[in-house]
């Protein structure tokens, strides 16, 4: 990708923002996948906006949100519904959560509305609410609808994006799952304003991926705006998302099934999913723990002489900006690590995969890291 922020794909669309004090253009961008195409709209209060995706809703709709968000929009995602609202379901908040457990619940409450095939599900929260609900729909009747509305930085700018649904297992991170494309993707940069600091940092590492492994123009404006960005500005905010999206939109188009190049969205999240299942889903957050991922594989693609310290040295001091933790988890041994890797979704054959940098713009797939060098890296690492 090399578009300037503010460049979009499809005409913008000028909304009113939620306060009517100003109006600002929301960005619609698409993800090309033939009959299965579907629209990311991004701006400020689309949420009120039900014209722009709530008329696509064909039929009934339920809400699937948290405890955590159902008090700040569930109520105004009723109000854009209307007389196309169902049901609420409520589920607990947090990773640990994501699992066939709290699944179960939502196909309960499906049944027990009588939900019929023609039901649509709205996921509205985070990624763990949108990957449950991604996968409830793509298994509930063998498939039915659903939205996706993305209530953080990292679900609007990772997870809400690309089909990708499924839930956690104790001895893996979205080991049970399908992939499922939602009708369409409405992320309203309104509701990070509520977003906690450290749940907002945990998506901007997210963000600092995508320059890092396909779009070095993203990454040079990034290293330029990395304090707007955390500080939250509204114009900033428009431009990372849209270009994030843009970007792994470009990917999922090329590589849905993750049979090839889709592969390189998972920079620094081998070595992450084994932090997180290491701390039992509860010490860090996804997008923290990828942060130190991508140090990890960053550091790595150093070691292998393919790009110089000063990226890993660049990386660190972007990532501290945004808030997030650069270093490893101690307690944990170079053993169990390498065993956590080992049952890592891409490994294949045997294989362990990683996502390592050639250059900043462009990562690889390698599967013949030297075992002595992954050793020495996680010695040093994990202290």
């Amino acid at each position: 990708m090399h578009n300037p922020p503010g460049v979009v794909k499809l005409p913008a669309l000028f909304i009113a923002d939620v306060c009517k004090k100003s109006v600002m253009a929301a960005v619609t961008l698409s993800v090309d996948l033939g009959d299965r195409s579907y629209p990311i709209h991004i701006g400020d209060g689309l949420i009120d906006t039900p014209e722009l995706w709530a008329d696509a809703i064909p039929s009934k709709a339920v809400v699937i949100t948290n405890e955590t968000i159902a008090p700040l929009y569930a109520g105004r995602v009723r109000d854009a519904l209307g007389d196309r609202w169902k049901a609420d379901i409520v589920l607990p908040d947090g990773e640990q959560f994501k699992t066939l457990e709290t699944l179960q619940r939502i196909y309960d409450v499906l049944l027990e509305q009588r939900c019929d095939r023609r039901v649509t599900l709205v996921a509205l929260g985070g990624g763990v609410v949108g990957d449950m609900t991604g996968f409830a729909a793509a298994t509930y009747q063998r498939g039915v609808n659903f939205v996706q509305i993305p209530t953080t930085l990292l679900s609007q700018v990772d997870s809400s994006v690309g089909g990708k649904t499924g839930v956690n297992h104790p001895r893996g991170k979205n080991m049970i799952g399908a992939f499922y494309q939602p009708l369409s993707v409405v992320a309203d940069i309104g509701a990070l304003r509520s977003l906690p600091p450290r749940e907002y940092a945990a998506g901007v590492a997210e963000v600092i991926k995508y320059g890092l492994i396909c779009d070095a123009d993203f990454d040079r404006w990034l290293g330029e705006h990395i304090e707007d960005l955390a500080e939250r500005r509204a114009d900033t905010l428009i431009s990372a998302v849209r270009w994030s999206c843009a970007n792994k939109a470009d990917v999922v188009a090329e590589d849905e099934r993750e049979s090839g190049r889709r592969a390189i969205l998972n920079f620094g999240h081998t070595f992450g999913h084994a932090i997180e299942t290491a701390t039992n889903y509860t010490r860090y957050m996804h997008g923290e723990a990828v942060a130190i991922g991508m140090l990890m594989a960053a550091d790595l693609s150093v070691r292998r002489g393919w790009v110089e310290l000063a990226v890993l040295t660049r990386l660190r001091t972007m990532l501290e900006k945004a808030g997030l933790p650069t270093k490893a988890p101690e307690g944990i041994s170079v053993d169990r690590f390498l065993e956590l890797m080992g049952a890592d979704k891409k490994v294949l054959d045997g294989a362990l995969r990683l996502i390592l940098l050639k250059q900043v713009g462009d990562a690889v797939i390698s599967d013949d890291t030297p075992p002595d060098l992954l050793r020495a890296l996680l010695s040093d690492w994990l202290g």
